[in-house]
């Protein structure tokens, strides 16, 4: 009789055992989860900064550099080593007080205008990059940086044909060393 006892409890074990067996196979068979797929991740901003150097390397004939100024050398410095550094508000601090020492001095108008550009300022940035090239040398490195600069800007907001007309405008600051035999 202990025997017959134990075989129902068996059979009713087994009832559940395999109702549960089941119930795992069938979740094993259903569809597979589908991995979540992430947004594209916005494009990182633009460097106008390293756009605006990388539009203006040529070889030039002519290179015009102003004479050092002691006044205003550190702070022209301090301000090329912050626009590296691509912090713009020390920049622009050290240009503008060059600029109070040295007003109109075409390199440090011109450095203003990249400034004004990293930040986004774009009128501001042509503004300083026009009044750089009015009062700087026609020709060379710093011509082509004004032009670039104004080319940048001008792209930004839209105008893509007073952007083309800049781009001409920095072609025609780099001169061809002439040939001596």
């Amino acid at each position: 009789m202990p025997r017959r006892a134990v075989a129902p409890r068996i059979a009713s074990l087994r009832l559940p055992a395999v109702a549960a067996a089941a119930l795992l196979l069938a979740a094993c068979a259903s569809t597979p989860i589908q991995p979540e797929i992430a947004a594209e991740p916005p494009p990182p901003p633009r460097d106008l900064i390293a756009e605006l150097y990388a539009m203006v390397e040529a070889d030039d004939a002519i290179v015009v550099e102003p004479l050092p100024d002691p006044e205003v050398e550190d702070l022209r410095l301090d301000a090329t080593d912050a626009l590296a550094l691509r912090d713009l508000e020390r920049a622009a601090r050290s240009v503008m007080q060059a600029l109070e020492i040295r007003p109109g001095r075409p390199d440090l108008l011109q450095m203003r205008a990249e400034v004004a550009l990293g930040l986004q300022a774009l009128e501001e940035a042509e503004s300083f990059a026009l009044e750089s090239f009015e009062s700087g040398p026609k020709l060379g490195p710093l011509c082509r940086r004004n032009w670039a600069a104004v080319q940048l800007s001008r792209e930004l907001r839209g105008e893509v044909e007073s952007a083309a007309s800049a781009r001409e405008q920095a072609d025609l600051c780099t001169r061809e060393p002439v040939l001596r035999m």
